[in-house]
């Protein structure tokens, strides 16, 4: 840092383009949990020391207490520990000293380092999403990390850690100069008081992450426990475990030999981990409408709210696997040019937006992240491509020749174009859904290999951003596939020469 960047002062607007710090209970929230983990290991080791200190008793041989103490070296010991437990603290306060940022009208700048030095941009017009992440021991002390989601790989900035309502107030900013629009001039902060601190902590613990005056109601889905509990024990997780105990059972009663069902032992303590770990992490999870695009929120203890501005989603996928069908049941996925490094609902990849949710949540959901591309048409092409095939479903299917390839999905197999959006339908056991606007197409490929040219076939791939979702179908017709790639094709020019939403206030 230098005398020509001088840092603003605590309180101050922080989208003002001057340079600022992050919260000063920052070298404790990232140098301490490792001193109390470094200390944990200490005590740990030392247990049987505490223990003679406690009850006498004589340490074993060689015991490095014990040398220390004999040769009278406990002052010297003493002050190494004192010397480097100084330099522990000092580093990390020099370390939050040298870390600070600034928001422009077109960048977010992050510098740290002390001995080497760092500084990392990231353009506003890229941000993919702005996720604001409150663990629960820095719950405690009212902080939270932000991170700034840009496209391509090692592209997020982190700032960790800002005072959970700075935070809330700089995602704001961030997404309004992102959006096109300026930032009204900030007013500071005021420091909360002795006697109101309680109050303020317990308040932050029982709000919800969504601000109710942020969004319509109507925009808004939560998650019902009990479907969260059911879909979760219903998984297919579940279900390879299950099948493991009844063909260990099996074994077991065939051979005679019991005691290898122990063996499942820690497989069912590793299973019912994760199961609560999914539960809990999905708790209290919302998913809304907002100025600046879709909100999704989850945790009970530590908690997740990451708002994704419009035209970020580049694909969406609608799944059911086989054991939630007759709940009518589904899950959304997206793929985003942009990952945050927290996982998502239910300890899943941040990509999923609806762990479980009914057909009636699904459809609220692609409203919220494809708003203005679910019209009446569009609706009725994807409430039957949920749906098990008929013969005017509106949808481009494999020939009865393709059942070669797809042995029981070549009926559902196939496509129905919008001049927006491309739709691809797949799967009768496990049934599956993509949607891919046209608007965030990157190409589309046709191949033919040496089997569908006999049997007079093609697959074609529609590519966006790498991510969970392969918009790929097979096994269609080769004259049909030829069709299907010439039109979207120019759906995807038509659709990019007149997308606004990289600037979506201003637009």
């Amino acid at each position: 840092m230098t005398a020509a960047d001088p840092v603003a002062p605590a309180g101050e607007n922080l989208a003002d383009g001057e340079w600022h710090r992050l919260h000063p209970s920052t070298p404790l929230l990232r140098g301490g949990i490792a001193f109390i983990a470094i200390l944990g290991i200490v005590i740990a080791n030392l247990r049987e020391r505490l223990v003679e200190l406690v009850f006498g008793g004589q340490g074993a041989p060689g015991d490095p207490v014990d040398e220390i103490v004999n040769r009278g070296l406990v002052p010297v010991a003493l002050a190494v520990i004192a010397v480097a437990l100084i330099l522990f603290i000092a580093g990390f306060y020099l370390s939050w000293r040298m870390h600070t940022f600034r928001i422009t009208d077109e960048l977010v700048e992050v510098r740290s380092g002390i001995l080497f030095r760092t500084h990392r941009k990231a353009r506003l017009d890229r941000i993919q999403g702005i996720n604001i992440v409150r663990p629960l021991f820095a719950r405690l002390f009212g902080a939270a990390r932000l991170e700034i989601s840009g496209a391509g790989n090692d592209s997020n900035v982190q700032l960790a850690y800002l005072g959970g309502a700075r935070a809330d107030e700089l995602r704001r900013d961030i997404l309004r100069l992102a959006g096109g629009s300026k930032v009204p001039d900030g007013v500071p902060v005021a420091a909360p008081g002795a006697s109101s601190l309680v109050q303020q902590r317990l308040a932050e613990f029982t709000a919800p992450e969504l601000d109710p005056a942020l969004a319509e109601p109507a925009s808004v889905v939560t998650m019902h426990p009990g479907r969260l509990i059911g879909s979760t024990v219903l998984s297919t997780s579940t279900l390879m475990f299950v099948l493991f105990v009844v063909a260990g059972i099996i074994g077991a009663a065939v051979s005679r030999e019991f005691f290898v069902l122990f063996g499942a032992v820690p497989f069912l303590f590793g299973l019912g981990s994760f199961l609560v770990n999914r539960i809990v992490k999905s708790l209290r999870y919302t998913i809304a409408g907002t100025p600046d695009g879709v909100r999704v929120g989850y945790g009970l203890f530590s908690t997740s709210n990451e708002t994704l501005p419009p035209g970020r989603i580049h694909s969406i996928s609608i799944s059911q696997p086989l054991l939630w069908r007759p709940f009518d049941w589904w899950e959304v996925k997206v793929n985003r040019a942009g990952r945050s490094s927290a996982q998502g609902a239910a300890g899943q990849q941040n990509t999923t937006i609806l762990p479980v949710g009914t057909r009636a949540e699904v459809f609220k959901v692609l409203e919220l992240v494809l708003p203005g591309l679910v019209d009446e048409a569009t609706r009725a092409i994807i409430v039957a491509g949920l749906a098990r095939a008929t013969p005017d479903d509106g949808f481009t299917n494999s020939p009865r020749r393709g059942a070669v390839l797809r042995w029981f999905s070549w009926r559902r197999n196939g496509f129905a174009l919008r001049p927006d959006a491309v739709i691809l339908r797949r799967g009768a056991i496990w049934r599956e859904l993509v949607v891919v606007p046209a608007a965030r197409m990157q190409s589309v490929s046709l191949h033919q290999g040496l089997l569908d040219r006999a049997l007079r076939l093609a697959e074609v791939n529609v590519h966006t951003v790498a991510g969970p979702i392969n918009a790929r179908l097979g096994a269609l017709d080769a004259h049909q596939a030829s069709g299907f790639f010439r039109d979207v094709a120019q759906t995807a020019i038509n659709a990019a020469a007149a997308d606004r939403t990289h600037r979506w206030r201003s637009a």
